[in-house]
């Protein structure tokens, strides 16, 4: 999921991807992990963790023996094959995650983009003793046929209060691969309704259907692009495109992929080049959307196309996207399950196309810890069952996306997002310049990413970062992308960009 994988006979046992010649070399202090002289020049900045660990402390190999064992044992029930290390979460804080053997590591990744607010938040353990925290831990409510008399409350002070403009209603779902699947299914049932113009269905309709059959089962599409990554379901891997091994041997729908432009860097010598591959592949969506063998129903893109290599598109390529499907009645759909609640420096990263009127659909997971999406009330299908499934989401999540919201107002965590994330940049353009390695820095907000020579120095950088106590991740075929969590500071970007310049000089 993380890396490309060129061939498969090259996994270990445990399947580690990122092998280097060199030995391990314990006993790793800040002293001598880092020293280009960064690390202790924000002294004076706030800390969001005062009682997290000052540095990296890494004592074995990664991973150790401990965490060894316990992939050993644990590989006789489930495939262990993509896992780095064994967390400890009970000793993990802030921004350090502490695996089985004791190594503490800047945690850069965060649980694949997903940990909002720091390992054991005191917003989440002090939520975790109140009353209502525990009765939903203790009665888990199958919200479409019986919601708690608190839910609505909880939807309010979570979804609703950081909505998306214009965006009054919302799904809630399990997982990030559910909201798109029934982002998807909302599509299909408004366009049905608009077609059999909003009547009842009918007898050969709901006959038809029952055998996987059109008229009931009509033949309708999603457009996605090429090195997207919208989930793991059917309907979602049929959308996806990042990498082969996600989709080898399973079935998937006949439905359409635009080129996604691939942008040259840096953006300021590359205009010409750049607005031309936007105005190309704005020109093949239009033209896949008139002549696709099935009627599209929406058109579904990602912000930063994460899993597929961290690509941008501009502001004015998302716009033209939605004038195209404003004029060819289908719907706008934007995956925010990665980008969303705050990394790219915006709440939303959509925020920041300056779009005339809001997406059709929006979707969510990751670090907002609950899944979903948001849609216009006129999205709501007419019949009840719709959307459905026994738990309908989870208010224990929910009220967890409650708290990181407070946390990102109180704390005033987007502001320090864009501060943290346009030093990073400015800093890893430097090291770029200085030593040659790092090629296409990207990024918004901490939303950050730039690419190796070739996978495998990517793949080996990944794994020397690790052994200097920096847990980094991967994506496409040659791309480093940093995930950080809301709360990563300069001190912590000090630590990273020294460990990184020490690693790419060595």
């Amino acid at each position: 999921m993380l890396h490309s994988v060129r061939n498969l006979k090259t996994l270990s046992r445990q399947g580690h991807l990122f092998r280097t010649a060199l030995a391990y070399q314990p006993v790793r202090t800040l002293a001598t992990a880092v020293g280009n002289g960064r690390v202790g020049a924000h002294t004076n900045e706030k800390s969001f963790f005062p009682d997290e660990p000052e540095s990296p402390s890494v004592k074995t190999a990664i991973p150790g023996p401990a965490s060894k064992e316990i992939m050993s044992r644990l590989n006789q029930y489930q495939d262990t094959r993509s896992v780095f290390y064994i967390a400890d979460f009970h000793k993990s804080k802030g921004n350090y995650i502490v695996d089985a053997d004791g190594n503490v590591l800047l945690d850069i990744f965060a649980q694949i983009a997903s940990i909002p607010i720091g390992y054991n938040s005191p917003a989440f353990l002090s939520l975790a003793s109140s009353p209502v925290f525990q009765s939903a831990l203790a009665n888990r409510p199958a919200l479409g046929v019986n919601p708690t008399k608190d839910w609505v409350d909880t939807v309010e002070s979570a979804f609703m209060s950081v909505a998306p403009k214009g965006m009054p209603n919302v799904f809630t779902a399990m997982c990030g691969s559910c909201a798109n699947e029934n982002a998807f299914k909302t599509a299909f049932i408004y366009k049905a309704a608009k077609n059999r113009g909003e009547q009842d269905f009918s007898l050969e309709e709901l006959q038809s259907c029952m055998k996987n059959q059109a008229p009931g089962s009509p033949d309708m599409s999603i457009l996605s692009f090429t090195q997207a990554f919208h989930g793991r379901l059917f309907g979602s891997l049929t959308a996806t495109a990042s990498k082969a091994i996600h989709k080898v041997d399973i079935p998937a729908f006949d439905w359409p992929k635009a080129t996604f432009p691939l942008r040259k860097y840096p953006l300021e010598d590359n205009v010409e080049y750049n607005q031309k591959v936007e105005k190309e592949s704005l020109a093949e969506v239009e033209k896949l959307v008139k002549s696709w063998k099935s009627p599209v129903a929406a058109v579904v893109v990602e912000p930063v196309q994460s899993e597929g290599g961290d690509n941008h598109a501009s502001p004015e390529y998302f716009r033209g996207l939605q004038k195209i499907c404003q004029d060819n009645d289908v719907l706008f759909i934007v995956d925010e399950v990665q980008t969303g609640v705050g990394a790219t420096g915006t709440f939303w990263a959509h925020e920041a196309w300056n779009l005339p009127s809001p997406p059709d659909l929006v979707t969510f997971s990751k670090k907002f810890q609950a899944a979903g999406f948001y849609s216009h009330a006129k999205f709501r299908p007419a019949q009840p069952y719709r959307l459905y499934n026994t738990w309908m989401g989870d208010p224990v999540r929910a009220m967890q996306a409650a708290a990181i919201v407070r946390e990102v107002q109180d704390k005033n965590l987007l502001e320090n997002v864009n501060r943290v994330g346009e030093y990073l940049q400015k800093e890893l353009k430097d090291i770029s310049r200085k030593h040659g390695k790092l090629e296409n820095v990207r990024g918004q907000g901490t939303f950050i990413a730039f690419d190796l020579p070739t996978p495998q120095e990517r793949d080996a950088l990944i794994g020397e970062m690790r052994k200097n106590g920096v847990n980094i991740g991967g994506c496409g075929d040659r791309a480093i992308r940093l995930r950080p969590m809301l709360t990563f500071q300069m001190k912590h970007a000090d630590i990273f960009l020294d460990t990184l310049e020490k690693v790419i000089a060595a």
